[in-house]
């Protein structure tokens, strides 16, 4: 660009030679640039363009032939030389850096164009064996502006031709700026009588829709943007349509919504802007219309502002700038000075102020007549005014409602008289003041919530240095909300040491699926298990006129959530089932199919529970035990008689059922019912991914790491060595690495442009103990931190206004580096950036020197085995053996023995077979053969101080019975036991004082279990190992635990009980009836 010497202007100059007229970029002439009276911060060059410039590059040298130069400076930028704003990097007041000698140029291409007339440079650091010394150069091209401003009272009416085809797309830009913080800019009326507003309220614009017309017909908001855009700067603004789908940009920011289907179509009848009328000022949030400027309007490519058709009120071409001149203190031991002298008995004072603090001095001076000092200030966000004379109070006034954290203004005025204040100083609610002659400041701020740095739904306030993000009920944490605070998988949970229950997963950690509420069954496998709506049996009949009958299930969890949990999980089912009397289910074996499913896709399959995909069969058609063999399903028999096909669905690319199609129940007779289970699955397939470095030169390499503002990084490692390289990655300049740097010390270092900064972990026991330890690491635009199993965590500050991105472009490296040095020996296992999982197994199959999985973890989670419990490993993760132990139990922790008083007993009741109720015979016969017991291995521990003590009873619906007192017996008998009616289990009685101890732990072949009364007594154990016999036992047995107390014996007693056939009083004898039968094996 041309530049004349006036162009250029300074804060000060060391002599007429020194002068700004002399700083244009290469000139010799003069002293050779442009150097200040004092070298300081204080200073600034500044150059004024003969008009509004698409600013595009800054150039810089330091004074010629001298030993002045600028190494760091602020760049800053305005319409009218009054009121300045910086230019922002990366989202921050940046500093730019400046030369290293007097003659070489420093040349800055701007990452974004800035449109102004004014640019000034402020010297931050320079040569310190010399002065401020500076030439300069701006770059830039031409700038077409057409602009219109209004008065708060006049609006712009567009109409579009209506000639002109609607396009599927439409587009509406501009730009605007204000001082004023609510205001109507834009309102489009469709033929149908919706309306679309674009509102500026409270300092943010606010994208709202109408439905219909009347006074009846309210604004729903859509979308908001922006923070504090009453700064006086221009601000760019565009609302993009593409039919339903809208994009709202306000300067960088951009959000994507949908319109309702209404407006899909929808053709515009006309716009205005700058306002609308009266009544349409009543529906919106400021009613009021815009007061400001607006520039370069465009709507479909066509020029607003030269082809607008009328215009109401006092709207003029032209944009008036304001010249009040706005004062920012940037520190808090910044202020200003300002000499004054009253020249009379009272002083009016007004000002406009903006912080994001809650506490702050405004302003202060003293009363003419030694009548004190006056203190106006900020406290608790509410203005206070006081008066102190000699260490007294004379005047304390507080006005003003507490304003939201981070958006503190107001507008003050007072006056006041030697003595007293004589304006308005009550009625805090409505202040009204006066002024004779006011005096603004505005102030520029840094908006750090616009966009916000808060993820996940994190709210965002900011202090005049900072922001923070609150991240309560997000489920994430950190400074940013970034991380999840859950698990990913009910395995995880598992592992550290949980049992069955509810818990947050969140499937994909940092990543945007949100945490979930989901029931974890742990046992040796940690199910997970999604509910829907119907998972009990629903049952159908004929009804007239329905063919069909269609279910939709809808789950407890998210779409997105099911899918990744389903493709993490090792295996995943679920039931379905289908009972049927005369209604065809797949119509096998040649039939058009009656019923289907829909799958996670929408596709409609024709398989059932238990058989395999694309098979069109039954679970009984895949085992070829059908009832009738010529059919693939049970219910394709047609049968008057009820029958069911059930089986599990097990492919995971087509889970869950999201809906079912029943058909063949509308003929005379037809009935049905459906059942469609949970969806459970197990494993973690990214938790147990693991690789072995056997090699200090071996590592893996990934494609390159993203995380430009927020970083992550988790896994699990075990070693011998001393020391490695976990992971790198390198940019040009910047670079992230995670690093075993000593036995007991883990360092996080990493590099964004501020220069290194390295985190740091001390652990009072050595991490090379071959056991699992898990690292977490996030690095965001406000810290970095650092987590070493559960040791408390180091936490590193960001650099104030410093460079955020972290910009890498080689591969990431995992187990060593790209020098192949400081290489990892050891395994690392489910490592996550950024909550996704990289799959380490995957590449250890074709990388030497590194072997996928990595055994041996009994080492890391025995200790979650209790009682006695032993771990026994597995390939993915290790069981808690529990035989040895009188616990049970994921973790051998349910505590199942009992302690039993004297007398007291535990009995197991069997359902009386319906044969035998109804007397249908008295003999054992092949109807009661399933009840037969045949065989029987039993064990049991116990402790007592009484003998003979009853420990084990037997009796059946045929006054058959067995008894026994010793540790161990096998029955093997070649006389049948029938029809077993009750099991008493721990019978103690006599007449001791002393009291009987008998722990017991029953198990049944997992067919029903005994939960007892906890006691630390002596370890017992009893075990059923079944045989054929109880797999038929456990249908009639409905769990009815009772306690029986002793009871004197009554005359003519026939029933068999524990009592009758065996008498633990040692003086007696015991008495049989002849018509029971007794064992003793």
């Amino acid at each position: 660009m041309d530049f004349y010497k006036c162009s250029f202007t300074s804060s000060s100059e060391l002599s007429n030679s020194h002068g700004p007229g002399f700083a244009k970029l290469n000139r010799r002439d003069g002293a050779g640039g442009w150097s200040p009276l004092d070298s300081n911060k204080y200073q600034w060059l500044e150059i004024k363009l003969e008009q509004r410039t698409e600013i595009t590059a800054i150039a810089t040298q330091g004074r010629y032939g001298s030993s002045d130069w600028v190494t760091r400076y602020f760049l800053m930028f305005s319409d009218t030389g009054h009121n300045w704003r910086p230019y922002r990097q990366e989202d921050s007041i940046g500093a730019f850096s400046g030369n290293s000698n007097a003659d070489s140029v420093v040349m800055y291409k701007l990452q974004q164009p800035v449109i102004a007339q004014y640019v000034r440079i402020l010297p931050l650091d320079w040569n310190p064996n010399g002065r401020i010394g500076l030439r300069l150069e701006a770059y830039g091209c031409q700038y077409k502006s057409d602009v219109v401003g209004f008065d708060g009272s006049a609006h712009l009416l567009f109409r579009p031709d209506p000639s002109v085809t609607p396009a599927n797309r439409d587009v509406l830009s501009m730009n605007f700026k204000t001082l004023l913080n609510s205001g109507t800019l834009v309102h489009m009326e469709e033929r149908s009588g919706h309306t679309l507003t674009l509102e500026l309220f409270r300092g943010k614009l606010l994208l709202q829709l109408r439905k219909g017309r009347g006074s009846s017909a309210d604004f729903h908001p859509l979308v908001s943007l922006g923070s504090l855009l009453d700064d006086q700067h221009w601000h760019h603004v565009s609302v993009e349509r593409v039919r339903g789908l809208v994009n709202f940009t306000v300067d960088k920011n951009t959000q994507q919504f949908q319109l309702p289907e209404s407006w899909s179509h929808s053709e515009i009848n006309e716009i205005s802007f700058g306002g609308t009328s009266a009544a349409g000022l009543q529906k919106s949030h400021s009613r009021r219309n815009f007061h400001g400027c607006l520039e370069n309007v465009l709507y479909n490519d066509i020029s607003v502002i030269e082809r607008a058709e009328e215009k109401q009120g006092n709207v003029s071409f032209t944009c008036t700038e304001s010249i009040d001149v706005p004062v920012t203190f940037a520190s808090p031991g910044s202020f200003l000075a300002l000499p004054w002298v009253s020249g009379g008995e009272s002083v009016s004072v007004a000002l406009q102020f903006r912080t994001w603090n809650k506490a702050g001095l405004l302003m202060t001076f003293d009363l003419q007549h030694n009548a004190g000092t006056l203190w106006l200030y900020l406290s608790e966000a509410r203005v206070r005014l006081q008066i102190h004379k000699t260490g007294r109070l004379m005047t304390d006034i507080t006005a003003g409602s507490a304003h939201k954290y981070g958006m503190a203004a107001a507008l003050i005025g007072f006056t006041c008289a030697p003595c007293e204040p004589t304006g308005p100083v009550r009625n805090e609610s409505n202040i009204k003041y006066d002024f004779p002659c006011p005096v603004f400041f505005f102030f520029f701020f840094f908006i750090r919530c616009s966009p916000s740095r808060c993820e996940h739904g994190g709210r965002c306030s900011q202090s005049w240095s900072t922001f923070h993000c609150n991240c309560s009920a997000t489920g994430y944490g950190g400074a940013t909300c970034h991380s999840s605070i859950y698990e990913a998988s009910c395995e995880a949970y598992k592992h550290k040491g949980n049992t069955s229950g509810f818990y947050y997963i969140d499937v994909d950690g940092s990543g945007p699926i949100k945490p979930q509420l989901i029931y974890c069954n742990i046992s040796d496998k940690a199910w997970m298990v999604i509910q829907h709506n119907n998972t009990e049996l629903t049952k159908l009949k004929v009804s007239s006129g329905i063919n069909q009958h269609l279910a939709h299930f809808n789950y407890s969890a998210d779409v997105e959530q099911i899918q990744a949990i389903i493709t993490q999980a090792e295996y995943c089912e679920q039931e379905l089932s289908y009972h049927c009397k005369k209604s065809r289910l797949l119509n096998t074996p040649d039939g058009a199919p009656f019923s289907w499913w829909v799958g996670q896709s929408g596709e409609a399959h024709m398989y059932w529970g238990g058989a395999v995909p694309g098979s069109q069969q039954c679970a009984c058609g895949l085992q070829e035990n059908c009832v009738h063999p010529e059919h693939f399903c049970n219910c394709d028999a047609d049968s008057k008689e009820w029958s069911n096909d059930s089986g599990l669905l097990s492919h995971k690319e087509h889970l869950p059922v999201r809906a079912l199609t029943v058909g063949d129940i509308n003929r005379s007779g037809s009935e049905a019912a459906y059942r469609v289970g949970p969806l459970q699955c197990y494993g973690d397939n990214s938790f147990w991914n693991a690789a072995y470095f056997n090699k200090e030169t071996s590592y893996l390499h990934f494609p390159t790491f993203h995380g430009e503002l927020s970083a992550d990084i988790s896994f699990l490692f075990k070693t011998s060595s001393s020391s490695g390289v976990f992971l790198e990655n390198l940019g040009i300049k910047d670079f992230i690495r995670i690093e075993l740097s000593s036995p007991t010390q883990v360092l996080f270092s990493f590099d964004v442009g501020n220069g290194p900064l390295e985190v740091k972990v001390e652990t009072p026991s050595a991490l090379n103990d071959e056991r699992w330890h898990h690292v977490r690491a996030e690095r965001n635009v406000k810290e970095a931190s650092l987590y070493v199993d559960h040791h408390p965590g180091a936490v590193q500050k960001a650099p104030a206004d410093g460079h955020i991105h972290l910009q890498l472009n080689s591969q990431l490296f995992v187990g060593g580096t790209a020098s192949r040095q400081k290489g990892f020996l050891g395994c690392i296992r489910s490592l996550k950036l950024n909550g996704k999982t990289l799959d380490l197994e995957e590449r250890a199959e074709i990388t030497p020197g590194v072997t996928p999985g990595c055994p041996g973890h009994c080492s890391s989670y025995g200790d979650l085995c209790q009682n006695h419990g032993s771990c026994v490993e597995a390939h993915s993760g290790f069981t808690c053996d529990c035989s040895l132990s009188p616990f049970t139990g994921t973790f051998c922790h349910k505590d199942v023995s009992a302690f039993f008083k004297p007398g007291t007993s535990v009995t197991y009741t069997f359902k009386e077979p319906y044969e035998l109720n109804r007397n249908v015979s008295a003999q054992s016969s092949s109807i009661y053969s399933d009840l037969t017991l045949k065989g029987e291995n039993v064990s049991l521990s116990f402790r007592t101080s009484q003998a003979p003590a009853l420990l084990l009873y037997v009796s059946s619906y045929y006054r058959e019975f067995l008894a026994h007192a010793q540790e161990y017996f096998n029955l093997t008998s070649d006389t049948e036991f029938n029809a077993i009616k009750s099991i008493v289990l721990g019978k103690v009685s006599g007449e001791s004082n002393h009291c009987k101890r008998l722990d017991l732990l029953s198990r049944v072949s997992s067919l029903f279990r005994v939960s007892l009364c906890c006691f630390s007594g002596v370890i017992a154990v009893v075990i059923f190992v079944s045989l054929a016999a109880l797999a038929v036992m456990a249908r009639f047995l409905y769990r009815r635990k009772e306690t029986f107390q002793p009871q004197e014996p009554k005359a003519g007693k026939t029933d068999d009980s524990p009592e009758t056939p065996f008498n633990t009083d040692p003086n007696s004898q015991s008495i049989i009836s002849d018509n029971q039968k007794e064992y003793f094996i």
